[in-house]
């Protein structure tokens, strides 16, 4: 299952992490939002083991959303060594989220 991830644990869950992150910026108000959250899960459930996958709600948790330069979402962010390498915009087909992961590991 997707980590649910705060401003508060953002640098140790993301940025202090040994393996690669995927981070999905959203809001329970948002329908594409809801839309991706099955294949975060999926993607989540896929990959455990080998690369953190977590979720942030916008909403509660602003700090790292104004950080990383998030206007829309679902925003999927995708970290290794704490550096962004990969951007989302917008609900994109489960592929896009594994080839970006695939590509790290």
């Amino acid at each position: 299952m997707a980590l649910q991830i705060t401003d508060a644990s953002f640098d140790e869950v993301v940025l202090k992490s040994d393996k690669p992150v995927l981070v999905d910026f959203w809001a329970t108000w948002c329908g594409p939002c809801r839309m991706l959250g099955p294949v975060i899960e999926e993607v989540a459930k896929e990959y455990e083991g080998k690369v953190v996958v977590g979720k942030i709600d916008v909403d509660s948790n602003q700090e790292f959303a104004a950080k990383y330069g998030v206007r829309n979402i679902p925003t999927v962010l995708v970290f290794k060594n704490g550096e962004v390498v990969g951007r989302q915009v917008g609900v994109a087909p489960k592929k896009t989220y594994t080839d970006a992961l695939d590509s790290l590991l």
